[in-house]
């Protein structure tokens, strides 16, 4: 990790290892790479097709030059950064790509990317945006599409034996992540949350059996841990996608603990197991699209959509919320005004920082988050 009082918290380890290991992975295994990004196409698919899924992830703060000429400058300055690091080469190692319709955006960063920068396999994994049983069924039908072009390009059949295979191992490792969050429910939290997310982005670039074998190694070592003898306030971090921990690392030195998430990263893909029913699509349903709590998705109105979150700051004992929202990142934004004055009426404080995916000013960000914690 660079040095955090000159360099705002970034951590780039995490990348550096991963974009390392998954080129191993490939070279040993002979099998094609195929990069996704969001959570809603089931990378057990991929898994199951014979091909190795990567999850993508910027660098927040990083150059965006290369991508500026194509997306204009009040578009989503995360869809801004994956595409520079296509364009500079640093996903060279990827055979396909798969990007589901999250939103507007990442649809536009899908069309930039395979136009200007073309793979052997690409697909663009279409979601509706409501719950209505139209929509699951075309859900469901959309998975059928993804399966015969990912059997297509591989050669290799998805049967259902293959599928039920691969989602049990991820299902396993649902298991111990959840494990891994239990142990913050205790006072102080034997983990800290920024551990708990490069865990996480680590596993995004390793098949489900290596990530079980990481998560279990680590398991056993926190287990074995003493606690620390004092406690800070415990914080909840809900919001746009985090995949780098420098604000958790903010939250940390600032002296509060991450003790639970919302985020697309954390808990929202793995707070529960995919059902096994004798249909697997329907597992697949259920996980990535009907219990996938997104904003992008339309719950009807009202705030019984964040039913789930209350519950979860209850079972965290939570203290506060940090909300992240990167700029432009119009879902959240939408989502924001109703889940704060939720927050407000519950007696729950909440602070938010709207970033442009660069946690910079570090010192201004910080001056909040001390604030923040200082008042709880």
């Amino acid at each position: 990790m660079e040095d955090s009082d000159n360099h705002g918290f970034k951590e780039i380890s995490v990348l550096a290892e991963n974009s390392g290991r998954i080129r191993r992975l490939k070279e040993e295994s002979g099998k094609p790479v195929i990069g996704y990004l969001c959570c809603f196409a089931p990378p057990e698919m991929i898994s199951a097709a014979g091909a190795l899924p990567f999850r993508l992830t910027g660098i927040p703060g990083g150059d965006t030059s290369d991508a500026d000429a194509y997306i204009e400058p009040y578009g989503c300055p995360y869809a801004r950064n994956i595409l520079a690091r296509a364009a500079r080469g640093d996903y060279n190692f990827l055979d396909g790509l798969v990007i589901p319709h999250s939103c507007d955006m990442i649809q536009r960063l899908y069309g930039i990317w395979t136009y200007y920068h073309p793979l052997p396999y690409s697909y663009l994994f279409n979601v509706p945006h409501q719950l209505t049983p139209w929509a699951q069924r075309f859900y469901k039908r959309e998975l059928g599409f993804f399966k015969e072009s990912l059997e297509k390009f591989t050669g290799q059949e998805i049967t259902d034996t293959a599928l039920r295979k691969e989602i049990e191992s991820y299902n396993h490792n649902r298991t111990l992540i959840r494990d891994l969050y239990a142990l913050r429910h205790v006072n102080p939290p034997l983990i800290k949350g920024s551990e708990i997310l490069n865990l996480l982005l680590a596993g995004g670039a390793l098949p489900a059996e290596n990530f079980s074998s990481l998560l279990e190694t680590k398991l056993t070592e926190i287990r074995q841990r003493q606690k620390e003898k004092t406690a800070g306030p415990r914080i909840l971090v809900w919001g746009s996608i985090l995949d780098d921990p420098a604000l958790y690392l903010m939250i940390e030195k600032a002296g509060g603990s991450v003790v639970a998430d919302d985020t697309c990263i954390g808990m929202r893909l793995w707070e529960k197991n995919i059902p096994l029913p004798i249909d697997l699509y329907n597992g697949f349903l259920e996980q990535y699209f009907i219990d996938f709590q997104c904003p992008r998705t339309d719950r009807g109105p009202g705030v019984k959509r964040f039913n789930y979150l209350l519950e979860r700051i209850d079972q965290y004992d939570v203290d506060g919320v940090v909300g992240y929202i990167i700029s432009f990142c119009d879902p959240h934004k939408f989502d924001y005004p109703d889940l704060r004055d939720l927050l407000k009426k519950e007696g729950i404080p909440m602070l938010l920082i709207d970033d442009n995916y660069s946690f910079e000013p570090a010192e201004a960000v910080m001056t909040r988050i001390e604030a923040f914690i200082e008042l709880l």
